[in-house]
């Protein structure tokens, strides 16, 4: 039978798996570093994969392929729930960390006392905006912090922006993509509590906070966000 179903150029195809995250009916597994479908009765041919692929290397065309089948799928995916979760290229594989708050220290004497050891807030992987999947079930419920890459390197503290938040991060400039159309997908998969923009003085750091702006008014959701401005020599200028 002809069917809509997913096609893959191997050629283009850099192995990054977000497409792999992206199937929800796990059609797609990375074989010897590239994007796979594994089975044509696995594709539902609607496409939920075609946004998450930076290289253009998939697409949906019409072709014989068998039929579809959603017992086979569902099967499947119990299976891959019961298995250690989050497989894939290991820049996607999604992770959370247990940010729970550090036990109280006994007071010592302030000579002998040794600086005390910095405490990441980050609490899931990845973070990098171009490699996040919309769905990742992290977004649940969550508050979020969008970071311009140089200020984890301009403001000492920045952990404390990322506290208790999903950290998603980028620049503009450099990584040459819309993130508005990325945001706007996880404003409308997941109920997202709040949004906060840490960026740098610089101009180009504008495009951070347009592209939230974006996200914010095409998904019509209306939840509390704000901007923090952070100067080059690591200086708070907003908050």
């Amino acid at each position: 039978m002809k069917r809509h179903i997913v096609q893959i150029d191997s050629e283009k195809c850099n192995g990054c798996g977000l497409c792999v995250s992206a199937c929800r009916e796990g059609a797609l597994q990375l074989i010897d570093g590239k994007a796979t479908l594994i089975s044509d009765s696995y594709c539902d041919g609607l496409g939920n994969c075609l946004p998450e692929c930076p290289t253009g290397a998939i697409r949906i065309i019409e072709r014989e392929a068998g039929e579809y089948d959603q017992e086979m799928v569902d099967a499947k995916m119990k299976q891959k729930a019961a298995r250690p979760p989050f497989g894939g290229c290991p820049s996607v594989r999604m992770k959370t960390f247990d940010r729970s708050p550090a036990p109280a220290q006994p007071e010592t004497p302030v000579r002998s006392a040794a600086p005390a050891a910095a405490r990441s807030e980050l609490r899931q992987w990845p973070c990098q905006l171009k490699l996040v999947a919309p769905n990742a079930p992290y977004f649940e419920n969550a508050h979020i912090v969008v970071c311009a890459d140089c200020t984890a390197y301009a403001c000492a503290n920045i952990h404390q922006f990322m506290k208790n938040k999903i950290t998603l991060i980028g620049c503009p400039k450099l990584d040459n993509i819309d993130y508005s159309e990325k945001l706007t997908d996880i404003l409308n998969l997941n109920d997202i509590q709040s949004i906060t923009v840490v960026r740098m003085e610089v101009p180009c750091c504008g495009g951070m906070v347009n592209d939230v702006k974006t996200a914010l008014q095409n998904s019509g959701k209306m939840i509390p966000w704000r901007v923090v401005t952070v100067a080059t020599d690591g200086e708070i200028l907003e908050n």
